[in-house]
């Protein structure tokens, strides 16, 4: 009986290993496409995907660096509020400053890092904790939105700008190909750098990695810079896909962007995630909104869908890893 137990033991490691978020989101992203391509004709087309492409691309921007955020164990709801602010500074550069288009972008990318440099500068020098900080100048960059722009929009931009949110490359959308791009950049920056690893430790406990060493204010700053200068870049691709720009610009934007965070497997409570579980998360979304859509579902529909999708992913996880419950 003993060397039964013995000779199943690897096998039971082996399965386990495999048992993660990233896999169970797989194969449920597999299950989702069958189910609505059955649901809807239109749903599994290439013309459908592209264009779902062209319409997440802003949120997998905004992703990317959320995934950072979160695994160092903060947050920034701050990122649609960002969003709206960046587009809203390029709209007035370009059209009230009389600034050039191109330096009407730097002034956007420019807002969306001065949002993020305040934001990591309170969570790491002056030591509020993140969700405090970034539900404040969630709602300070928003009115900074309103304010500036006095609730007028900005339109008319020239044919050359439209090649971010509407032009391509190749058979492939130009923002599809910037997010892959980045995707990779950012994929290997946390996963084969020295930064990456630190990231990791600052997200399993903050003081021991201080105590080793590693500049933790210094990472916090640049987590929470970069996420304000992506909201920037992706405020960018929607004033060109959308030809205006308007305040409300990305209202609830953040929802997306943390839900996908975390439904690819990146802890709320610190330490654990990937790049690529987060686009498995994006694409989940995307695809579900969508394909409900076509399926006649109507969008508060949708949102409840999508949150139990969301719920069920995280609990099965933990439940085949044999995780138990705990609050840090």
């Amino acid at each position: 009986m003993a060397n039964m137990t013995l000779s199943r033991a690897p096998t039971s490691v082996t399965w386990r290993r495999y048992l993660n978020q990233e896999n169970i989101l797989l194969l449920t992203l597999l299950v989702i496409i069958l189910v609505l391509s059955r649901l809807s004709d239109r749903f599994f087309t290439s013309a459908n995907l592209l264009n779902q492409t062209r319409l997440f691309a802003e949120v997998g921007l905004m992703a990317l660096p959320m995934t950072l955020v979160i695994i160092t164990g903060g947050i920034d709801l701050s990122v649609s509020s960002a969003f709206g602010w960046s587009a809203v500074m390029l709209g007035v550069a370009w059209g009230v400053w009389g600034l050039p288009l191109w330096a009407a972008i730097g002034v956007s990318l420019f807002t969306g890092l001065v949002g993020g440099l305040f934001n990591g500068w309170i969570v790491a020098r002056i030591k509020v904790p993140p969700l405090i900080t970034t539900l404040a100048t969630l709602a300070i960059y928003r009115g900074m939105a309103y304010g500036i722009s006095q609730g007028k929009p900005v339109s008319g931009y020239p044919d050359w700008f439209e090649v971010f949110g509407q032009g391509s490359i190749g058979p492939l959308p130009t923002q599809f190909v910037l997010l892959i791009v980045l995707t990779l950049v950012v994929g290997l920056f946390l996963a084969r750098t020295p930064w990456g690893r630190f990231i990791y430790a600052i997200g399993s406990n903050a003081e021991a990695a201080r105590f080793s060493g590693i500049p933790v204010q210094r990472i916090l700053l640049s987590i929470y810079a970069f996420s304000g200068l992506m909201a920037g870049l992706a405020s960018v691709v929607f004033v060109s896909r959308v030809t205006t720009t308007r305040a409300d610009a990305g209202i609830g934007l953040e929802l997306d962007v943390i839900a996908a965070v975390v439904l690819g497997g990146t802890s709320i409570y610190g330490g654990k995630g990937t790049i690529f579980g987060t686009i498995l998360g994006l694409v989940t979304i995307a695809l579900l909104r969508n394909g409900l859509s076509l399926a006649g579902v109507k969008g508060d529909a949708t949102v409840v869908v999508i949150g139990a999708v969301l719920i069920v992913a995280v609990f099965v996880n933990r439940l085949l890893r044999g995780e138990k419950s705990d609050a840090r």
